[in-house]
C-alpha cells in the first residue's frame, strides 16, 4: 500500500533526497520522469505514475517484478540494485522510504501528527481515532496495520498539501523501533494503550517492552499531549518519560474504584468476572454490567493527573458491543460502540482523549464513537450464519492478553448457549511460550466453565493450551489438538447447532483467517 506523495516528485529530487542514484533510461530519466502517483511495495498495487519500491523478502524480491511494475504505470523503481527499467539506486530500501516521508513531514509544517502505540489495541483505537479527528479536518491513518519501518513511512507519503492531520499507529519489536518511526514523523500527541506481552520473546520480558513503548512519549516535545492509560502502571509510569503535557483515561468499575491495571488481569489471575459463571444474570435492560473485583488504585506520582477521560456504567448488549457514559472536562455524554468486546472501551477511551485534546468537541466525540465502524479486517469480526450459528474471526493476530479479551468476549456471547474456541498459537513470546499458553488455555476453561464444548489448538506451538485447560478439573469440555486449519473444521463438522459460538483467533503467521471464511460459508453448503 501507499499514497500519492504531498507534491509531485522528479526522480532527480528522489535521489537527491534518498542520497540515491539515477540507474535506466538517461533520457526517461532526464525529462519527464515524476513521480505523481501512490508509493508501493506490492507490484499488484502499482498504478499511474507511481513509484515502487522494491523489497527482498523471505519469499519473494521486488526486484524481480521491477519490470511488470513499470509495466503497470509505475514511473520508476526504488532499488538497491541496477534493474531493466528507470531506478533511482539506493543503499537501503526502507531508509530511502523514511527519507522520502521525513521529507513530506517537513513540507506540512502545519500537520498535527499523532502516535498511537501499545502491545493490543493499536489498530482498532488508530481507527476510532481517525474516524472522530477526520471530522476536524483532512486526516491521513494508516490502512490496516501499516505501523512498521515500511508501513509508517508509506502512510506518511499519502499526505497531501490539504492534509491537516495524520493519526499514525507505531508498532516494535525491540528496544529503538519506535524511536525511529518517531524521528520519521515526529509526533505532537503520543496515546500509550497498554503493555503486554505481545513480542514478549524478542524484546526480553515486559519491563524491555515497556522501555520500547515509551519511546514515543519521549519523542514528545514540552508543547505536546502524552495520552496515557491509568489503568495500566507500566503505561502510567511513563509519565516521568516526557517533556510533555500528560493526560489519562481509566475505564471505572460500577462502584466508583479503578479496574484491574491493563487493559486485562495479569497471568495466573482470576477473569474480571472473579469465579462466577459467565452464564449469569441478565440486567434488567437486557445489557450485563461489567463488575471487576480488584484492589483500590495505588497513588498516582505527583505530576500524573487523575483521569479526565473515563468510561463508567459499562455494560454489554447480546452482541457485546457496549455502552457506557462518556465523562471528560467538557461533560458527560452516553456512547454506544459498534465493536464488539469490552476491551473496545479503553481503545474508544484514548481515541476520544486524543480528538479531545486536537479540538473535537463533546458531542462530536460521542456521536462519532456511535458511529465508527471496524475499518480493519479480522477483528472481533462477528456474524451470525444462516442456521443461527455466530463466528467470530478475531484471526489477524494474537497474544495472551489478546486472546484474553476475545475470550472474555466468547463467554459473553455464548452464555446462554455452546462456545468453540479454534486458536492457532500466539507467536514471538520466547522462553515463556509454553507458559503462556497453558495459562491462556486455562483462563478460558475457567472463564467459560461448561459453555465452554470445544478447546481446538491449531498446530503444534498452540498445543499446551489444552493442557492448561485440563487443569481446571471442574470443565468437561472437549480438548483436541489438530495440525491444521482444514483439521479444525473436520472437527466441528456436524457438531454445530443454532446458538452455538465459534471463536476463531490466532497470530498473522497462522493464517487461520481461512477457517472462520470456511465456517461461515458451511451454512450455504
Amino acid at each position: 500500500m501507499g499514497g500519492e506523495p504531498v507534491i509531485p516528485l522528479s526522480l532527480a529530487q528522489i535521489a537527491r533526497i534518498t542520497g540515491g542514484q539515477l540507474n535506466g533510461d538517461a533520457a526517461a530519466l532526464g525529462r519527464g520522469a515524476i513521480v505523481t502517483g501512490e508509493v508501493v511495495i506490492d507490484s499488484r498495487r502499482v498504478g499511474p505514475g507511481g513509484l515502487f519500491a522494491a523489497v527482498a523478502g523471505e519469499r519473494s524480491d521486488g526486484h524481480d517484478f521491477a519490470s511488470a511494475a513499470v509495466a503497470a504505470g509505475a514511473v520508476a523503481v526504488l532499488a538497491t540494485r541496477p534493474v531493466p527499467v528507470p531506478a533511482v539506486i539506493v543503499a537501503d530500501v526502507p531508509a530511502a522510504l523514511a527519507a522520502l516521508a521525513r521529507f513530506v513531514v517537513d513540507s506540512l509544517p502545519g500537520a498535527q501528527i499523532a502516535g498511537i502505540t501499545g502491545s493490543s489495541g493499536k489498530t482498532s483505537t488508530k481507527d476510532l481515532a481517525a474516524q472522530l479527528v477526520e471530522r476536524l479536518g483532512p486526516t491521513i491513518a494508516p490502512a490496516g496495520s501499516f505501523n512498521n519501518e515500511f508501513g509508517l513511512p508509506l502512510t506518511v507519503l499519502r499526505a497531501d498539501l490539504a492534509t491537516r492531520y495524520l493519526v499514525l499507529e507505531l508498532s516494535a519489536r525491540g528496544v529503538g523501533h519506535i524511536a525511529h518511526l518517531c524521528r520519521i514523523a515526529p509526533p505532537r500527541y503520543g496515546v500509550v494503550l497498554n503493555v503486554g506481552h505481545a513480542h514478549a520473546g524478542e524484546f526480553g520480558g515486559l519491563d524491555q517492552v515497556a522501555l520500547a513503548k515509551g519511546e514515543l512519549v519521549e519523542a514528545l516535545p514540552a508543547g505536546g499531549v502524552a495520552i496515557l492509560n491509568a489503568d495500566d502502571p507500566r503505561v502510567l509510569a511513563m509519565a516521568s518519560r516526557t517533556a510533555a503535557r500528560v493526560v489519562t483515561f481509566s475505564v471505572q468499575s460500577p462502584h466508583g474504584s479503578q479496574p484491574p491495571h491493563g487493559s486485562h488481569p495479569p497471568h495466573g489471575s482470576q477473569s474480571p468476572h472473579g469465579s462466577q459463571s459467565p452464564h449469569g444474570s441478565q440486567s434488567p435492560h437486557g445489557s450485563q454490567p461489567l463488575h471487576r473485583s480488584h484492589p483500590s488504585q495505588q497513588s498516582l506520582p505527583e505530576r500524573v493527573p487523575q483521569p479526565s477521560v473515563r468510561a463508567v456504567d459499562v455494560r454489554l448488549d447480546d452482541l457485546g458491543r457496549p455502552s457506557f457514559t462518556l465523562q471528560t472536562p467538557a461533560g458527560s455524554a452516553p456512547v454506544t460502540l459498534r465493536l464488539h468486546g469490552a476491551h473496545n472501551v479503553p481503545n474508544a477511551l484514548a481515541a476520544a482523549a486524543l480528538a479531545g485534546e486536537l479540538g473535537l468537541g463533546l458531542a462530536d466525540i460521542a456521536d462519532g464513537l456511535c458511529g465508527a465502524v471496524a475499518r480493519s479486517r479480522w477483528r472481533m469480526e462477528v456474524r451470525r450464519r444462516a442456521d443461527g450459528v455466530m463466528i467470530i474471526n478475531d484471526a489477524y493476530n494474537a497474544n495472551p492478553e489478546s486472546v484474553r479479551a476475545a475470550i472474555e468476549a466468547l463467554a459473553h456471547l455464548a452464555r446462554d448457549g455452546r462456545g468453540f474456541a479454534v486458536l492457532g498459537h500466539m507467536a514471538e513470546l520466547g522462553d515463556t511460550s509454553r507458559a503462556r499458553h497453558e495459562e491462556t488455555g486455562e483462563f478460558a476453561a475457567q472463564v467459560l466453565g461448561p459453555g465452554l464444548a470445544g478447546l481446538i489448538a491449531v498446530g503444534e506451538e498452540a498445543a499446551p493450551l489444552l493442557a492448561g485447560a485440563r487443569r481446571v478439573r471442574s470443565w468437561h469440555g472437549e480438548a483436541v489438538g489438530v495440525p491444521d486449519g482444514p483439521a479444525a473444521l473436520d472437527v466441528l463438522a456436524n457438531q454445530l447447532k443454532p446458538g452455538d459460538v465459534v471463536l476463531v483467533k490466532a497470530s498473522r503467521a497462522a493464517g487461520l483467517e481461512g477457517v472462520a471464511a470456511d465456517l461461515l460459508k458451511e451454512a450455504d453448503r
